[in-house]
């Protein structure tokens, strides 16, 4: 069966509600079968299920769970009061209040999902009632839930480097700088935006009247990102190590310090993580096996061989604009883990053989993915923040391309400055 009838079966499951992982798994099966080599179909659950027996996929569902315990466990809005403290007393307050928040949760859970719904809760209201545009707040938290998968830790970050042997260390370390740039980005965004339509300055007189207590206050909610990139990136710990401290501490301190915590409540929170990690491990496990239908195939050769005949493996820039577009436009229809498990071990390679360094070209693929999550139609964080914020999804996707305009700028920026990625990871010896 030719690739294009098998991409056209694939994108007509999804276009009718067939759950992803069984349209990955469904296209290579029928993949595989039309080989006309029966005995090639053992290897569809050794794939799959090879593909989800990884090591290094452990740290998910830990980075998942310490999110959730940050939000369940009042330690999320402590970070907020901490933010509003820091940058939330001048015009458009609350929207650097929204970035600021975005950096601090990135240092937690490394999900854009998980952002937005923090965020998303409890800022686009308030953003309302200070007088931003209740669509332009819901932008401007689905823009700032991107740093999340940038800065450490990142649960892209994490499977693109278990598929390609890369230090996680070393990736979650060359994504620091990105990540703040990133958010220094949406701030003059914010900043322009906030001058031109005349928003009025934030009243910060309650905040800084009780700034004594909310740094107080704050300090243990700093202490979670602390532990996770200060352990990572310091190598005292592994990834999957720095998980397992965080969902301790946060534990400790919703059952003994903020006492908001309640058993009940973990189990929610436990049953949650599951449901959001089997989602992940499932659609990896069964993009898996389409990846390895493209290698038999020789897919990846013949995409390589394209490459190679317009000669990109010679301008490393150009070529990592030409991959960036593809993942662009393929991001706008398909869900994203899926997007980075098959295109990685075609694209990775190629910036392999080009020369560029794996920790650079690693963020530029997590970033590319990343932005998909804010791209229409099937961006996940468009529909969190349209939820959560009670915004009409219309109006969100009218007041989305901004912020995708400044996400793609960023991305332009760390595609022609690589030091951006590697400087970290250089001083650190990762």
């Amino acid at each position: 069966m030719s690739g294009i009838l098998l991409l056209l079966l694939f994108f007509f499951q999804m276009a009718t509600g067939v759950p992803l992982y069984v349209a990955l798994l469904f296209t290579g099966f029928l993949g595989i079968a039309g080989t006309g080599d029966w005995t090639l179909l053992r290897v569809i659950p050794q794939q799959f299920f090879g593909g989800m027996d990884v090591f290094s996929l452990m740290a998910i569902p830990f980075f998942i769970l310490s999110g959730i315990l940050m939000n369940r466990t009042g330690l999320t809005d402590r970070l907020i009061d901490f933010s509003r403290l820091l940058v939330g007393s001048v015009r458009g307050g609350l929207g650097y209040v929204n970035v600021v928040g975005g950096i601090i949760l990135a240092g937690v859970n490394g999900s854009a999902a998980a952002d937005a719904s923090a965020l998303g809760s409890i800022l686009i209201p308030a953003m309302e009632k200070e007088g931003f545009p209740r669509a332009y707040a819901a932008g401007l938290t689905a823009g700032s839930s991107l740093i999340g998968p940038i800065i450490p830790p990142s649960i892209f970050m994490i499977i693109y480097a278990s598929m390609t042997n890369t230090s996680i260390g070393g990736l979650f370390a060359a994504g620091v700088l990105p990540g703040l740039v990133l958010g220094l980005a949406f701030m003059l965004l914010n900043a322009y935006y906030s001058r031109v339509h005349q928003v009025p300055v934030s009243d910060a007189k309650t905040v800084r009247a009780q700034a004594k207590a909310i740094l107080i206050r704050s300090v243990a909610a700093l202490i979670a990102p602390f532990i996770i990139i200060g352990g990572i990136v310091t190598g005292i710990v592994t990834p999957t190590e720095s998980g397992a401290l965080a969902v301790a501490y946060c534990l400790l301190a919703g059952f003994f310090y903020t006492r908001q915590l309640t058993w009940r409540e973990l189990g929610e929170a436990i049953y949650e993580t599951v449901r959001f990690t089997s989602a992940i491990f499932l659609i990896m496990g069964a993009a898996t096996v389409v990846g390895w239908f493209l290698k038999w195939e020789r897919v990846t050769q013949q995409f390589a061989a394209v490459i190679v005949g317009m000669g990109l493996l010679e301008r490393p820039w150009l070529l990592m604009i030409t991959l960036s577009a593809i993942i662009f436009i393929i991001g706008m229809f398909m869900e994203e883990v899926a997007v980075l498990t098959l295109l990685t071990p075609i694209f990775a390679p190629l910036a392999t053989r080009a020369g560029i360094d794996p920790f650079h070209f690693g963020i530029v693929m997590t970033l590319n993915v990343t932005i998909a999550l804010i791209t229409p139609p099937v961006g996940a964080c468009n529909y969190i923040v349209a939820a959560v914020g009670k915004v009409p999804l219309g109006d969100l996707f009218k007041a989305i391309w901004p912020f995708i305009a400044v996400a793609m700028t960023v991305l332009l920026v760390i595609i022609s400055f690589p030091s951006l990625t590697v400087t970290v990871p250089r001083l650190l010896g990762l």
